[in-house]
């Protein structure tokens, strides 16, 4: 690297740092000020600013402060008061930034419900925060009843936008003036503003606490890091329940004053459409929503847009500069953070795979770092002194982030003091630290970059190796005809370890005759998926990540399994077809895998 490159380098990352901690100065765990006074003086101040663009409608800042108004006066109107809980089951729309928005006005606690869930899932998101009214959709009304007998304690629901939508007609009634503060009174960043729940892959979501300072640190943290202002517009197709959608994309430009394009789902087909009609100057993206893109057919518009930066996280390497040529995306910021969890960082210069950077200068500041890890038993490594050691550049450890109770440095948990246990790793460095678990194994190089590797869990040993899904996935990924592939480990009889397995989503021109030359040429024999899966489409959960418990479940039995199934022949170096004599002969240790 040339001094030029290295000095533009330093130059992006304390000049974006440098924007962030402007922007988060006044952000104190014992401020009263909120995501909703910054609402409210920007109504106050730039009235007429659109704050959403739905479909064909536009929602200026007064108009979003007086919908939240309602939705405060009808919650204090049914006696829901500090602390207390309501569900929101809602598609995309602006009514559901309102409705979070005016709870936290009534100084209670939104619970942000996942729409895909159904059944005991939802009632068990809806059960663990102790929600007593639920505000539901008109399009989820059938979901949500038939979840209902399910719940131990029944909240009432409130349907809005539907048949029998008898929300409706309350808020009609509930005057659109401000809210006495009386309500919210002392209320302080630290409180509870909401729950966000994991995704639920590895079994039932569990409900994060969102502190009123959390959500500003990552409303400021975008905001900063993008450098937004009041002429931007975000396009996000992104689910509102979740943190990303929910919190980053909203806050990068509703906390100066700028625009957030709302989508009901992703469309890969309209995505261009909308960035040039609503003029959007930036987007969120998830990795898997860029793959999309990138196997869609060409656009008129993809091109021909205002885009200036986009930001998310996933943006694989092997697709990223193709994704960033095609598109003419002048800047892609890929970040890293889970909702509950303390670590979170920005990769402000665009460098290709890296999800963030802390360079020498601010680790005193930014405390995370990657502990030496065990991949087998799924811990990681402590010495003869019982301490955890730091992984050395380029050595894939577990990421962890320091608790201590500084500002963005606490770990607020789970409604499950059970479950905040699992997620703390105590002794890590000095005898009574205490660093929060992000499950992730990464690598840093020598500049302080972040690598993601793989989930713990998604990384499997085979013939003795670490096999890391994401390493295969990306191999796949390079492969003709390769649209999607989801990669895992299934357990083989009288083997030891787990066998890899790819589901893949392939198009015509996909040539299993000679996939296993093309994998030759790019992984080690044991990384080499040993079977294949090929599906019509895979499935995601609804913040795009990959399923794989059902697919790990099933394994690779052609009696459980209706998809085209495929065996690695390591004789002849070809993928056979997987049939039932076949199956029968690898499980009986008949044929070598």
């Amino acid at each position: 690297m040339s001094l030029l490159q290295s000095v533009a380098r330093e130059y992006a990352y304390v000049s974006s740092v440098g924007r962030v901690f402007f922007r988060m100065r006044h952000v104190k765990p014992d401020s009263p000020v909120t995501f909703v006074d910054i609402i409210e003086e920007l109504a106050r101040e730039k009235p007429d600013n659109i704050a959403l663009l739905y479909l064909d409608r536009t929602v200026s800042y007064r108009v979003l402060d007086e919908g939240a108004n309602r939705y405060a006066h009808w919650a204090l109107s049914q006696g829901v008061m500090r602390g207390d809980a309501v569900a929101l089951l809602m598609e995309n729309r602006p009514e559901y930034v309102m409705a979070w928005l005016g709870l936290l006005k009534a100084g209670a606690v939104a619970a942000l419900i996942n729409t895909n869930l159904r059944g005991q899932p939802l009632a068990h998101s809806i059960g663990v925060a102790n929600a007593k009214h639920a505000i539901v959709g008109g399009e989820l009304a059938q979901t949500y009843a038939e979840a209902e007998p399910l719940l131990d304690v029944k909240p009432v629901p409130w349907v809005t936008g539907g048949a029998g939508a008898n929300l409706d007609a309350a808020l009609a009634a509930a005057p659109p003036g401000a809210v006495d503060k009386a309500a919210r009174a002392g209320v302080t960043a630290k409180d509870k503003a909401l729950y966000i729940y994991t995704s639920g892959t590895t079994g039932l979501p569990k409900a994060a606490n969102v502190t009123h300072l959390r959500m500003l640190f990552m409303m400021y943290g975008f905001a900063g890091g993008l450098n937004t202002n009041e002429h931007d517009r975000m396009y996000n197709t992104l689910p509102l329940y979740h943190s990303a959608g929910g919190i980053c994309a909203l806050g990068a430009v509703l906390t100066v004053g700028g625009a957030c394009i709302i989508r009901r789902k992703f469309s890969a087909s309209e995505f261009w459409d909308d960035c040039f009609r609503y003029r959007a100057t930036m987007f969120q993206y998830i990795g898997e929503l860029c793959r999309y893109l990138l196997n869609a057919p060409a656009h008129e518009h993809e091109r021909d847009h205002k885009i200036r930066v986009i930001t998310g996280n996933g943006l694989r390497p092997e697709i990223w500069p193709q994704f960033q040529r095609r598109f003419a995306i002048p800047k892609i910021i890929e970040f890293y953070g889970a909702t509950e969890g303390n670590v979170s960082m920005l990769n402000f210069d665009g460098t290709v795979g890296a999800v963030g950077r802390i360079p020498h200068y601010m680790r005193s500041v930014m405390t995370t770092r990657v502990v030496r890890f065990d991949i087998e038993n799924e811990m990681p490594v402590r010495g003869a002194d019982g301490l955890c050691r730091e992984c050395p550049p380029g050595e894939a450890g577990e990421a962890a982030g320091k608790i201590t109770q500084e500002p963005g440095k606490t770990f607020d948990g789970y409604t499950k003091a059970s479950d905040t246990q699992k997620k703390v790793l105590h002794d890590v460095f000095e005898k009574g630290d205490a660093w929060f678990r992000t499950g992730d194994l990464m690598r840093t190089d020598e500049h302080g970059y972040f690598y993601f590797v793989d989930r713990i869990g998604d990384t499997f040993r085979w013939k003795g190796e670490n096999v890391s899904t994401n390493e295969v996935a990306e191999a796949l990924h390079v492969i003709p005809g390769v649209k999607e592939a989801n990669v895992y480990g299934v357990t083989v009889p009288g083997q030891d370890g787990r066998a890899g397995m790819a589901a893949l989503h392939v198009g015509k021109d996909f040539d299993i005759a000679s996939l296993a030359a093309q994998l030759a040429g790019n992984l080690p024999s044991y990384a080499r998926p040993v079977f294949l899966r090929l599906q019509p489409e895979l499935e995601i959960t609804g913040t795009f990540k990959l399923r794989k418990v059902e697919l790990v479940n099933e394994g690779f039995d052609p009696a459980k399994v209706a998809d085209p199934l495929f065996v690695l022949d390591q004789v002849g170096a070809r993928y056979l077809p997987l049939d039932a004599a076949r199956y029968a002969a690898i499980v009986t240790g008949q044929v070598k895998l």
